[in-house]
C-alpha cells in the first residue's frame, strides 16, 4: 500500500522531476530509478503524509527533525520539490482581518521583536561568515554586469542604494535595520555622510561597533542597538535607508513604521525602502507548508506584504512614493550564489553552528532561490519622500523634495 502510493505520486510529477526523484524507505527499499539525481532517504514513515500531499514544508521541517536526509544539487531538490507542489503557494486561504491585525499586532511587539530578530541574526556570525560576502551584506545584491562576482554585486547594490538617495557629505543618514553594517559604511566612507545605524541583534552591534572603531569613524558613525520605535525625533535626518528590514514589521505595525520614518524624516528628506514583498495580493506566506517552516526555523514573525499594499500605507502615512524597482531576479542570483557558498563549506558550518541549522539554511536558501525565479516572492526598493510643501524647490517647479523627478542620475559614473 504505501510503496503503491508512493510509486503513483512520483508517476504524477511534472517534466523531468518523475525521472530525477527516488524514495529510499526505512529498511534499505528503493522507489524510483536508480540513477536519480535527488534522493530522499526515509528514516521513519512519517514524512510521507507530507510527500503524498505535496506539503514540501513539512518534509523540510522533517528532514531538519532528522526523519529523511535529502541527497542531490540544491537546484535540482528546489525543482523537485517546486514539482510535488498541489498549486500556486501565492494562493492561500484568506484569514479574517481583524483576526489578523490582531496576531499581527500581538507577534510585534517590541519585546517580541527583539526576540525574533535575535532568533536569525544571532544563530552565529561564524556560520554567516561562511557564505555572505566579505561586508556580511544579508539582503539582495545587484547585478548590472552579469560577470560579477557575489562581492562586487553586493558594492554594486550600496552603489545604487546610495545614488538613489542622493547621499552627500555631511547629510545626517539612517540605516534602520544595519545588519553587519555594509551600507552605514559605505555610506560614510564613500559619501562623507554623518550616519547611524540601529539593530536588535546584539551579535551584529558588537560586529558594527569594531568595525567603526578600527577604521577611526567614531566621530561621524554610531551603531545603536535599540528599536526603531525608540528613535529620538529631535533632529531630523536627510536620508533614511531600510535595506531588508521591514520584511520584520508586520502587517499591522506599518503604518507606526511609515509614521515613524516621516516624522524622522527632515522635509524634503528621502527614504529608499528595500525589502522582499509577496507575489499574491492576499497571502501573508507562501502555501504548502514554505511559510510555516520559514516561521519556525529561520524568520519568526515574518510577514509577507503585497508591494500594492505597502504602496498604500506609505501614502497614508504622508511619504509619497517617488520611484519603484523591482529586483525578483537578482534576488534569485544572490540566494543561489549564497546557496552555493554554503554548499561548498557544510563541514565549516556544521562546526560553526549546529546539524539542524545547517540542514534548515540549506533549504531555506535553495527553497527561497526557486521562489523568487518563480515570482512567487519578489524584492522592491521604494524611494520615497516627505514632501517639503514648498512648491518652489528644485529644477521642476512643485518638487518639494530632493528628488530630481527622472531617473538618469541614478546611473551616470
Amino acid at each position: 500500500m504505501i510503496e503503491s502510493l508512493v510509486e503513483d505520486r512520483i508517476s504524477r510529477l511534472e517534466g523531468q522531476a518523475a525521472q530525477a526523484l527516488a524514495l529510499v524507505l526505512p529498511g534499505g527499499r528503493r522507489i524510483g530509478r536508480a540513477d536519480a539525481d535527488v534522493v530522499l532517504r526515509l528514516t521513519s514513515l512519517l514524512p510521507l503524509r507530507h510527500f503524498v500531499t505535496g506539503n514540501v514544508g513539512g518534509l523540510a521541517n522533517d528532514c531538519v527533525e532528522g526523519l529523511l536526509d535529502i541527497e542531490g544539487p540544491m537546484r535540482r531538490v528546489a525543482a523537485v520539490a517546486a514539482s510535488l507542489m498541489p498549486g500556486d503557494p501565492t494562493i492561500k486561504a484568506p484569514v479574517k482581518p481583524l483576526r489578523r491585525t490582531l496576531f499581527s499586532r500581538w507577534r510585534h511587539r517590541k519585546a517580541a521583536d527583539a526576540r525574533q530578530v535575535q532568533h536569525h541574526y544571532d544563530v552565529s556570525d561564524d556560520f554567516y561568515a561562511l557564505w555572505l560576502d566579505a561586508r556580511r551584506v544579508y539582503s539582495c545584491a545587484y547585478w548590472p554586469d552579469p560577470g560579477m562576482t557575489l562581492a562586487a554585486a553586493q558594492e554594486a547594490k550600496l552603489e545604487h542604494v546610495c545614488r538613489k538617495l542622493m547621499l552627500k557629505p555631511g547629510e545626517r543618514f539612517l540605516d534602520i535595520g544595519a545588519g553587519w553594517g555594509g551600507l552605514l559604511l559605505w555610506a560614510a566612507e564613500h559619501y562623507g555622510v554623518r550616519a547611524t545605524g540601529i539593530t536588535l541583534s546584539k551579535n551584529q552591534h558588537a560586529h558594527v561597533n569594531r568595525l567603526i572603531a578600527e577604521r577611526g569613524l567614531a566621530d561621524r558613525v554610531r551603531m545603536l542597538l535599540l528599536d526603531y520605535r525608540d528613535l529620538p525625533e529631535d533632529e531630523p535626518y536627510d536620508k533614511v535607508a531600510s535595506i531588508g528590514m521591514f520584511e520584520h514589521v508586520g502587517r499591522a505595525r506599518l503604518p507606526t513604521y511609515f509614521a515613524k520614518i516621516r516624522r524622522l524624516l527632515a522635509p524634503g528628506g528621502l527614504l529608499l525602502n528595500h525589502g522582499i514583498t509577496a507575489g499574491g495580493t492576499r497571502n501573508v506566506q507562501l502555501g504548502s507548508g514554505i511559510g510555516d517552516f520559514v516561521e519556525r526555523w529561520i524568520f519568526p514573525g515574518g510577514e509577507l506584504l503585497h508591494i500594492a499594499h505597502v504602496l498604500e500605507v506609505m501614502a497614508e502615512q504622508g511619504l509619497e512614493g517617488l520611484d519603484t524597482e523591482n529586483l525578483r531576479p537578482h534576488y534569485a542570483r544572490t540566494l543561489w550564489a549564497w546557496s552555493d557558498g554554503l554548499e561548498a563549506r557544510l563541514d565549516a558550518a556544521r562546526r560553526a553552528t549546529d546539524e539542524r541549522t545547517v540542514r534548515a539554511y540549506r533549504l531555506y536558501l535553495a527553497g527561497s532561490a526557486m521562489g523568487f525565479e518563480r515570482g512567487w516572492m519578489a524584492l522592491h526598493q521604494t524611494l520615497a519622500s516627505r514632501p517639503s510643501g514648498r512648491i518652489d524647490e528644485g529644477t521642476l517647479r512643485g518638487t518639494q523634495c530632493a528628488y530630481p523627478f527622472k531617473r538618469d542620475y541614478m546611473y551616470r559614473r
